[in-house]
């Protein structure tokens, strides 16, 4: 009977945002882990395995954003389940409105394309900023080591992809022609290296494509970065109820963010920019 009152004053909201989605079937819960660019230690993985045999189903889901959802998992059990993650210090990722977890592809760590240490941005993000709350809607991050843009960033709110300026030493070049593909003779150096960043990306019903904010961002001032975006989505977000950041930039035009992230990060921001793209998904009609 205690239970069963127990049940019966279950905030779903309050779970979901806590990462405890509510499944289909009564009392059961899906259970988002939280795993900032896809990474996880082999010692972490096995002791999900184990926890995900003792109280979960006979899979896990392995979600877009690179979480771990262990499914099926009875409401009694959450507790537990929260409690023997902790052990090997995994925790519990957060939905609704607020910042995510950060998706990032491997960088330049083990991919020889990779231009950026991802990895290290997206494990400062989810350390400084992850479960901020917004106000207003979700705020989705992602991290791509080179111009391939695996994690597909363009299509976050903020969107970080690898890039390089490459620097012609012409003593060194023979005038080979070669250079396109690989300069045999290193004479095309690598210059300053950073992040390529567009705002205003997201999907759904009503996608967009972010659009080109700042250049050559270096690692050290992602953080701030994000963090100005935020505060420009919140003040301009104020009486517009839930809304993407995208779709604040459509209305309101790109200066006013653009003008306040040139006076905080002048060397990188650019001059001009347009609005977030609408990709036509030609199903409906976009509000």
């Amino acid at each position: 009977m205690a239970e069963q009152s127990e049940r019966s004053h279950i905030d779903l909201n309050q779970l979901k945002a806590g990462g405890f989605i509510k499944e289909l079937g009564k009392d059961l819960f899906s259970v988002r882990l939280r795993v900032p660019g896809g990474r996880m230690a082999v010692s972490c993985l096995k002791k999900i395995v184990e926890v995900a045999e003792k109280y979960g189903g006979e899979f896990v889901h392995l979600s877009v954003r690179q979480s771990i959802e262990l499914v099926h998992v009875n409401f009694k059990h959450i507790g537990d389940v929260a409690e023997e993650l902790g052990m090997v210090r995994q925790k519990v990722a957060s939905c609704g409105a607020r910042v995510r977890v950060p998706v990032a592809c491997g960088g330049c760590e083990y991919n020889p394309k990779g231009l950026m240490d991802t990895q290290k941005s997206a494990l400062e993000i989810d350390a400084k900023l992850f479960g901020t709350e917004t106000g207003h809607h979700k705020f989705k991050v992602a991290f791509a080591g080179c111009s391939s843009d695996c994690p597909k960033s363009a299509t976050n709110d903020v969107g970080f992809q690898g890039a390089v300026l490459p620097v012609l030493d012409k003593d060194a070049c023979v005038g080979c022609g070669l250079c396109i593909k690989i300069c045999p003779t290193e004479a095309w150096k690598a210059g300053k290296r950073g992040y390529t960043v567009r705002i205003g990306g997201k999907w759904g019903r009503n996608p967009l494509v972010g659009t080109l904010f700042a250049t050559f961002l270096p690692e050290e001032k992602v953080a701030d970065f994000i963090s100005a975006v935020l505060a420009w989505y919140r003040k301009n977000s104020e009486g517009l109820g839930r809304i993407r950041l995208g779709d604040v930039i459509i209305r309101q035009g790109t200066e006013g963010l653009l003008s306040d992230l040139r006076n905080k990060f002048p060397q990188h921001a650019v001059e001009a920019t347009i609005p977030p793209q609408v990709i036509d998904t030609q199903i409906g009609k976009r509000p």
